[in-house]
């Protein structure tokens, strides 16, 4: 595309002021053109092009809070929609969304939903739901890691880091931890975890108590808290 207007995707106003720039880079044409050509070569590129930024729509800039960090979205089919962990509704909750449930219960006592994995709910509150790598295929996770998107959510993490004060970060797992390790803790509570997953969630992340560590951080810089239980 040779207009530079239509290089920006459709993104909530705060965030495209302060991520325009971005999309000039020649690392985010790279990814762009790679892509196209998957697309093109009939690769099933998840989520749906409309949600690749979804979290920056769903949660503005200056109303982030919180910055949960994952990975790569997932590639089952119908899962993905561009936030981290959440899955749309009706869609049964993943195995690390039903770790974070089981926490949620043991933390604050909350009910484990059953059929409720949707996050929006927490979007809407400030709980900013970022994936370090935006897309993925079906069937095979971290096919576009290397491919430019870390490079784009790095600056997005610093962007947080430099502009906004008193936010909570919660890092879970060592990839999250080792993208985020910049952050400022004098500026910023930074809390840290094994991942949900299945297969670390029993080293730490169970008991880790984040959800009311945060809350109790908020409250102290006189910000209202997160209703967790709020997911719509």
């Amino acid at each position: 595309m040779s207009n530079r207007q239509n290089r920006v995707p459709q993104l909530e106003p705060e965030w495209r002021a302060a991520l325009a720039g971005e999309f000039e880079q020649d690392y985010m044409q790279e990814l762009r053109e790679f892509l196209r050509q998957r697309l093109a070569a009939g690769a099933r590129i998840y989520p749906q092009g409309e949600n690749y930024f979804n979290a920056f729509n769903r949660t503005p800039l200056s109303e982030v809070k919180v910055v949960i960090l994952g990975q790569d979205p997932y590639h089952g089919p119908g899962q993905a929609h561009g936030l981290c962990f959440s899955v749309p509704r009706g869609v049964q909750p993943p195995p690390s969304l039903l770790n974070i449930y089981k926490e949620l219960h043991r933390d604050l006592g909350l009910k484990i939903p059953r059929a409720q994995s949707c996050l929006e709910g927490w979007a809407a509150q400030g709980v900013f739901l970022l994936n370090s790598v935006l897309t993925v295929e079906e069937a095979k996770a971290g096919a576009h890691q290397g491919k430019g998107w870390e490079q784009f959510t790095d600056r997005v993490i610093a962007i947080l880091n430099e502009r906004r004060e008193h936010l909570v970060f919660l890092l879970w797992g060592s990839y999250a931890q080792k993208k985020a390790a910049f952050v400022d803790r004098s500026r910023h509570c930074v809390l840290e975890a094994p991942h949900p997953s299945p297969l670390s969630a029993h080293r730490g992340f169970l008991g880790c108590g984040h959800f009311s560590k945060a809350n109790e951080y908020l409250k102290q810089q006189g910000q209202q808290p997160i209703d967790w239980a709020r997911l719509d």
